[in-house]
């Protein structure tokens, strides 16, 4: 999960959604690639969600 230059998300912010979705024990065990598709889409959402909050306090 994420693009060879880096990506637009940090590592850390992706473990702590992992975390959040409960499929941390999974992506450090077998890697992001065995986590479900839909699970990674969830897993954007959220970030989406996180992020689209962030702005709406910054505007405030």
């Amino acid at each position: 999960m994420g693009r060879k230059n880096g990506g637009l998300m940090s590592e850390a912010l992706k473990y702590e959604l992992a975390r959040e979705m409960g499929v941390l024990d999974t992506v450090q065990r077998d890697g992001w690639g065995n986590v479900p598709s839909r699970q990674c889409g969830s897993l954007v959402s959220l970030a989406i969600n996180r992020a689209e909050r962030g702005l709406q306090t910054e505007n405030r």
